[in-house]
């Protein structure tokens, strides 16, 4: 170790499953090397968590800062899994009405540092003038910064010179190497409102810049042996030391109990396959399909003819008014060959079985992980935030391929859905994203030691650039 002290390090990730789980894993390692960690979030979203290890749970405070409530954000709302897309808005406004909660909780905390999420653009000077160490945390891929801007004081003062949302179907004139990375026309709205809507009071790119500025590092979910052009652009972009902490692959044996009913129905379901038959379908817990995406996907998976199990949550914030509706007749056609799940499922179980041969996914970024765990290749129809540009980059790498969308409204007919998962799945055409995939799996987590270097490296900087080395 880089010092004998034993560190307080503060975690405070922005109120999304999506990044609380990351932020939760990474307080366990640190826990794990014998530091303290008190993990912010709001009574609701604690409750959530999944239960820390008992040997863990004496040195990972679980603080609770009330949220406050707010006109529109519907009651009991405490994380993006609460609300629809439109209402996420009042959840930023809520969040940033934690500011003096938290000053207060930091001032009284001995903290050496602070590691904290893309919103919290009020807490770098909070830190700062108690001169406590700061560290923004990424939890998605390197490659989707540099698409706000190219450096923070443009986030800030909004002096991005793109205007038009096809001025976002390209890549970024700053970045320095070739890439096909840019937002498709349909994806391109989203990313102009992130850089210009101020609805909760300030853009989305006026909070990462503020977060890249105030920090003292950053940190990421990413590794050099997938991307290291992207990891070193950061740092050449943002003049902050960047640290990946590696791609944090969850553990099986973590993830559920291996006898829960739920589970065991799945299982035996799967065991009934044959290997590498099977598509595994998730489109994540945030994503909110209309009746016609819904519609389209279950016609594509019955005309594709291949087995398949299909995770298909109810939109979140939905009410029944809301809700949509399998084709007439779906389920009784697909009997047997397919298997539509409604409530949670074990994931990462279900990609690790031997049966699944495919995983048709939005392209969040820790599904991609757990997909190329275990070497599946992927149909991706990405929704929303940074998915497009996850799905980009590794349709470049020949992993899988995108389905066909229209470029206009993003919209997809159940015809594409259904040749896309053919040709990955069992065409000879698709053999090179199958055995992409495979490799891409072995390189990135075949060496648990790689893994490990990558958190003792971070673990490291943490114990040597804290609070008594400002001094």
């Amino acid at each position: 170790m880089a010092s004998e002290s034993k560190l307080h390090v503060v975690m405070f990730p922005w109120l999304a499953f999506g990044h609380m789980i990351p932020f939760l894993d990474l307080s366990k390692f640190i826990a794990q090397k014998g530091h303290k960690v008190s993990f912010i979030s709001t009574p609701r979203n604690i409750k959530r968590l999944p239960k820390l290890p008992p040997n863990l749970a004496s040195l990972i405070n679980l603080v609770h800062l009330p949220l406050p409530r707010i006109h529109n954000l519907p009651e009991h709302a405490e994380a993006t899994i609460d609300v629809c897309a439109e209402d996420i808005v009042f959840l930023k406004k809520a969040f940033d009405g934690l500011e003096n909660d938290f000053s207060q909780f930091l001032e009284n905390s001995s903290a050496d540092w602070v590691i904290y999420d893309f919103a919290l653009h009020w807490l770098p000077p909070i830190a700062a003038k108690l001169g406590i160490s700061c560290a923004f945390f990424s939890i998605v891929s390197a490659w989707f910064i540099p698409t706000f801007g190219r450096s923070a004081s443009m986030m800030i003062d909004g002096s991005d010179p793109r205007k038009s949302p096809e001025d976002f179907t390209v890549p970024p004139e700053w970045i320095p190497f070739p890439t096909n990375l840019a937002y498709r026309r349909y994806e391109s709205n989203w990313i102009q409102s992130a850089i210009e809507n101020t609805d909760s009071g300030v853009s989305d790119a006026y909070r990462l810049g503020s977060t890249i500025m105030g920090c003292d590092v950053i940190l990421i979910r990413d590794c050099n042996e997938l991307e290291p052009a992207w990891l070193k652009l950061l740092e050449e972009l943002y003049q902050k030391p960047v640290i990946p902490v590696g791609l944090m692959p969850p553990s099986v044996k973590d993830s559920g109990d291996e006898k829960d009913e739920k589970w065991v129905s799945i299982r035996n379901w799967l065991e009934s396959k044959n290997k590498g038959s099977v598509v595994y379908v998730a489109l994540g817990s945030e994503v909110t399909l209309s009746q016609n995406d819904v519609t389209e996907l279950a016609l594509g998976l019955e005309l594709s003819g291949l087995p398949f199990i299909w995770a298909l949550r109810k939109p979140p914030g939905s009410t029944e008014s809301d809700s949509v509706e399998l084709p007439n007749g779906f389920l009784e056609r697909i009997k047997g060959r397919g298997l539509v799940w409604t409530s949670w499922v074990p994931q990462l179980r279900i990609l690790s079985h031997d049966s699944i041969g495919g995983f048709l996914t939005h392209c969040g970024w820790s599904s991609i992980v757990e997909g190329l765990m275990f070497g599946h290749p992927l149909i991706m129809l990405p929704f929303f935030v940074g998915q497009g540009l996850n799905a980009v980059v590794l349709v470049e790498k020949k992993v899988g391929i995108q389905i066909l969308r229209n470029e206009e409204d993003g919209s997809f007919a159940r015809n594409s859905v259904a040749e896309s998962l053919r040709l990955v799945m069992a065409e000879n055409e698709g053999r090179i994203y199958r055995e992409k995939a495979k490799e891409l799996s072995e390189l990135l987590f075949t060496d648990k030691n790689g893994e490990d270097r990558y958190l003792n490296q971070f673990a490291e900087y943490l114990e040597s650039h804290g609070r008594l080395h400002k001094s």
